[in-house]
């Protein structure tokens, strides 16, 4: 993997030349120096980061899922996303598609998560309106930290008993059916879930955009190409304004782009 952003002293030895004894351009990165280069930053609120795959023409998955355009090392980032996180937000529909289990404890991060005072693992927390979820499922029946549900006050009742009923803590994050961004997020941090990511999928990413919820996108871009009708990475009605995010890293490996953005 080589960095090509922000230039160090080794990146620009590269550029120039200069380097020697060390192989700059292409090395292993162990997954703490992965954790080292997406630490979130000190805040006093919560921190809501996404992160998503996209092909070169701009689909963010192919035949509904986003794995197929996937790599190896954009798992293992993934992978070190969650270990930072306290909580995954995910949409109900994502849930469905990509066959969502509970969040797994890494001994890899064992340390890491304990000195930041966080649990074995991250919390999944589902975004739904409608509660339409199959709760006999393993993220609801036995994960390692109890799921979380996100819905609104006029969900129906006999839902969200089904959801408690199986293990699950269900929040309210909205007046009616569905879920508003800001108080899904006030509502996480309530719990002392402040540092947040989300997966997706396409119409929620959406949302958090047209909320300006979103701190922080991490987006693999990967080197493949599918044309087709596929979902761009985040759907939805358009914002009045484009938002501008401003470049903090940029990894590369095996053709694959790990661009990581946080709001201007």
């Amino acid at each position: 993997m080589r960095r090509l952003f922000p230039v160090t002293e080794e990146t620009a030895a590269q550029a120039s030349g200069e380097a020697s004894g060390t192989d700059v351009t292409d090395r292993a990165w162990g997954l703490l120096d992965l954790a080292e280069a997406y630490a979130y930053p000190s805040t006093d609120g919560p921190w809501l980061r996404a992160n998503m795959v996209s092909t070169l023409d701009g689909a963010g998955q192919h035949e509904g899922r986003s794995h197929p355009i996937s790599g190896a090392a954009d798992m293992r980032i993934f992978g070190v996303l969650r270990a930072l996180a306290d909580v995954v937000v995910v949409g109900a529909e994502t849930v469905r598609q990509e066959g969502y289990r509970p969040a797994r404890a890494r001994e890899d991060f064992a340390a890491l998560r304990e000195g930041a005072g966080q649990g074995p693992a991250p919390a999944i927390a589902v975004v739904t309106a409608s509660l339409d979820l199959d709760f006999s499922l393993p993220l609801f029946t036995s994960p390692l930290v109890p799921t979380l549900v996100l819905t609104g006050a006029a969900a129906a009742p006999d839902r969200v008993a089904a959801a408690e009923k199986a293990g699950a803590k269900v929040l309210v994050a909205g007046d009616g059916m569905g879920v508003e961004p800001a108080r899904a997020v006030a509502a996480l941090a309530e719990q002392g879930l402040t540092r947040l990511l989300t997966e997706g999928g396409p119409r929620l990413l959406g949302q958090l955009v047209a909320a300006e919820v979103l701190d922080e996108l991490c987006l693999t871009v990967s080197p493949m190409l599918t044309a087709g009708d596929a979902q761009r990475i985040a759907g939805g009605p358009a914002v009045t304004v484009p938002q501008r995010f401003e470049l903090t890293s940029l990894l590369e490996e095996a053709g694959f782009l790990f661009s990581r953005y946080r709001r201007s």
